[in-house]
């Protein structure tokens, strides 16, 4: 089958080979036709070194498909099934799990260390454990969630994902309250998400910060109040609080630099919810007496901060509702519903940069 591979941690493109072979199926192990996949930031993070990542790899862990093949042992689900990929399932046995926070659960990442793929050349990786940028994948059972039938494979996919960490952010870890000024550092496809779970929640001043005047269109769109570039965070926090700072600030970057600035405008008493996924060597610093005397709750949020498996049927209620708008988001994405055209598209590039673009 063909998939699209990163050789080596820091290309600046991917390439597509159709000699890739699927590996590890077996018990406990489903094969899915990937029907739909997403570019998130983390798999741009992983090919440029920032997330360590084993390569030669195959990117993507936000897609959705139908499974083809069950291996021994798995129950609850068949041939022929509508599924999400999850990136980070759940054991259920480990004191993560147990103690019910699953989104901590190890065991995705220990799979990240077992390949998911070979070429004639050796073994390739799944980012993740996963690498839904292929025509098929085998992952875990506990990776393929099924989804209902009037969801559309696009969809499922940003569940997958982007969309599960943004809205997870803001239910599961910040807790946004009604009526609170809310400031979100950083609109791709998680911080756009981000925002419209703080306009589910109820707040009153949603500002979206972000250098690209095109995701800051978006952000307006999606339920932010207005949206300015980082020169103009000064402005918006002095005009929205009259200086005092945001009950609640989203960092959706992943950087130190963008974390510091998320702390200063955050008020004191207040909340910074750190989702962007950085690299092991950049450091956040605070010194310890703000950190006593200003009292502002410093949170990360991994993969929405909760439970995944209630938390995607809590996007899908919320869009069947209309609460939230997923359609608009898979503008934001790298569409790839005929994964085939979309492979084409990759080999020369073009989709992955239209992605870093975004």
């Amino acid at each position: 089958m063909r998939a699209a591979v990163q050789q080596e941690i820091g290309q600046d493109k991917l390439e597509v080979f159709d000699d890739v072979e699927t590996v590890g199926f077996g018990p406990g192990k489903v094969k899915i036709r990937i029907k739909a996949t997403g570019l998130c930031h983390s798999d741009v993070s992983a090919m440029s070194g920032v997330l360590p990542q084993p390569a030669p790899f195959v990117p993507g862990h936000e897609g959705a498909g139908e499974i083809i093949d069950v291996g021994d042992g798995v129950t609850g689900l068949s041939q022929g099934d509508r599924v999400l990929v999850c990136w980070l399932p759940a054991c259920g046995t480990c004191p993560s799990c147990k103690r019910g926070q699953s989104q901590l659960c190890l065991t995705g990442f220990m799979n990240a260390g077992t390949p998911n793929f070979k070429r004639p050349g050796g073994d390739v990786f799944g980012f993740a454990g996963t690498g839904t940028f292929t025509e098929e994948v085998v992952v875990g059972a506990g990776c393929a969630v099924p989804i209902p039938d009037d969801v559309p494979y696009e969809i499922a996919a940003l569940i997958g994902c982007g969309v599960t960490t943004g809205l997870g952010a803001v239910f599961n870890t910040a807790k946004v309250e009604a009526a609170s000024s809310v400031a979100v550092i950083g609109c791709g496809g998680v911080g756009l998400s981000v925002i419209q779970g703080a306009r589910a929640n109820g707040a009153a001043q949603i500002v979206a910060v972000d250098p690209v005047a095109s995701r800051r269109e978006a952000a307006l769109r999606f339920g932010a109040t207005e949206a300015v570039a980082p020169d103009g965070l000064a402005d918006a926090k002095a005009r929205v609080t009259g200086g005092e700072g945001f009950d609640y600030v989203f960092e959706v970057v992943g950087k130190s630099a963008t974390a510091r600035t998320a702390y200063e405008n955050t008020r004191r008493g207040g909340t910074l919810c750190v989702v962007g996924a950085g690299a092991m060597d950049d450091n956040f610093q605070v010194n310890m007496f703000e950190l006593f005397f200003d009292e502002k709750k410093i949170l990360p949020s991994l993969y929405g901060g909760g439970d995944v498996l209630r938390s995607y049927e809590r996007s899908i209620a919320l869009w069947r509702a209309g609460r939230i708008d997923l359609e608009g988001l898979i503008t934001h994405r790298v569409r790839l519903t005929e994964i085939n055209d979309a492979l084409d598209q990759m080999r020369t590039g073009e989709a992955l940069r239209t992605c870093i673009e975004l």
